[in-house]
């Protein structure tokens, strides 16, 4: 067979021995990944595992193992082999051990994603194809938000939800709305004034949806604090003082006509108090009995832990007899900080931080690609003080893509201006 005039063996030969090639290939899973990723766990895992196969055959090994000595790439590493070493000293069974590893494990894809990006010139396809696939997963939440029968969770009360849960759901719609504010502010600045109309009309969907659909309530604390960090950096104070004037308004606006937002935020009081009055196991009431057991494991052995895997066993012993929220027993405290405490002591909470604190350092620039990185890592360093994020298959992946795509174009322009640099000297 041809094509062109030329044999397809002979085609697809060169291409299998084009570094060029499976570069594009990498760079098209990686895009892959990020579409799939709010709609199905198995594709994106599936996409992934293709992604990292095509980065092997012409990987520079010995480039790649300096660039792990960074310590953008060695802190997640630390944390995995943490992990790993912390099953010699746990008490709880070894396939649980095992099994508490693997939330550990996607953060060894960080590296490879910052240093294949530091080289690639197509990361920007991997934001786009994420904003894409939330938009459209936007409208099908408005879609089985009027009919309850297009949902595949069936078994689900909440409306709005098509796949996954509204957690997961409103982390995507958050970070995208957020996001958008960069360039919708670039291209303000620039007066194009149509295309930012449009990306504002985006932005402005997910968070119709988010109000009168169904919203997370970690969702609703992290909301103004992303808002807050954007408008510190990029903005003038005049601009921060009219923008927050505005977004005030459009608060009070969405709290009076959305039944949904004001049920979602009454909750909060109306839980605690069940808690406080009565025992009960409401949401509210269980963080903060995971929170205090918690603290107590972590003080019985501050340094090293109780090993990997070794959560549920501890609740199970603490669990007693007497109210309904006291018998409840969890193998994740919903809070990234004190199930790294309860597992790996201070050893496991200087790495998490060390984790957080270099990502921060790496999006110290200025540009779409930083501001997006730096976003990322805030939302998951405050959506972690309610729920262990970067341990969760859905919001850890969003870590790690969006850390890794976004840390890996920072540095690709860091090099390309400092050898522009060098060879302008």
């Amino acid at each position: 067979m041809t094509l062109a005039g030329k044999p397809i063996g002979a085609m697809l030969g060169r291409r299998l021995r084009d570094p060029a090639a499976w570069r594009e290939t990498v760079d098209v899973f990686a895009v892959l990944t990020a579409a799939s990723l709010p709609w199905s766990t198995s594709l994106a895992a599936i996409f992934n595992a293709a992604m990292l196969v095509c980065m092997v055959p012409f990987l520079d090994l010995g480039d790649f193992l300096q660039f792990l000595k960074r310590p953008i790439c060695a802190a997640p590493i630390a944390l995995f082999v943490l992990a790993l070493v912390g099953t010699l000293w746990s008490d709880a069974d070894w396939s649980t051990r095992l099994h508490a590893v693997n939330p550990t494990v996607k953060l060894l894809v960080l590296p490879v994603l910052l240093y294949h990006f530091e080289r690639s010139s197509r990361g920007h396809w991997v934001f786009v194809a994420f904003l894409v696939s939330c938009a459209l997963l936007s409208v099908m939440s408005w879609l089985v938000a009027f009919d309850p029968s297009l949902s595949l969770k069936h078994e689900s009360a909440d409306r709005g939800i098509f796949v996954k849960n509204y957690i997961d759901q409103s982390q995507e719609f958050t970070l995208c709305a957020v996001a958008l504010a960069y360039p919708i502010v670039t291209l303000l600045r620039a007066r194009k004034f149509v295309l930012a109309g449009l990306l504002m009309a985006l932005a402005l969907s997910f968070f119709v949806n988010m109000a009168f659909v169904i919203v997370s309530r970690t969702a609703l604390v992290t909301v103004p604090i992303m808002f807050a960090v954007f408008a510190l950096l990029h903005l003038k104070w005049r601009s921060i003082l009219v923008i927050f004037g505005s977004l005030v308004v459009l608060t009070l606006l969405a709290w009076q006509a959305s039944p949904q937002l004001r049920a979602t935020a009454d909750r909060f009081s109306i839980e605690y108090r069940l808690y406080k009055e009565r025992g009960l196991a409401t949401s509210v009431g269980l963080r903060i009995e995971y929170w205090r057991k918690s603290l107590g494991f972590f003080a019985e052995a501050p340094v090293v832990g109780h090993g990997t895997g070794s959560t549920r066993g501890l609740f199970e012993q603490a669990a007693t007899s007497g109210t309904e929220v006291s018998k409840e027993v969890i193998g994740n405290p919903h809070n990234q900080t004190l199930n790294v405490a309860v597992q790996w002591g201070a050893i496991g909470i200087v790495v998490l931080y060390a984790i957080w604190l270099a990502h921060l350092l790496l999006f110290r620039g200025d540009g779409l690609a930083n501001w997006i990185g730096l976003l990322v890592v805030v939302q998951n360093v405050f959506t972690s003080l309610f729920n262990s994020h970067l341990f969760d298959f859905h919001e850890g992946w969003m870590y790690v893509l969006g850390v890794g795509v976004a840390g890996g174009i920072v540095l690709g322009t860091r090099r390309s201006g400092s050898g522009a640099g060098a060879a302008g000297s």
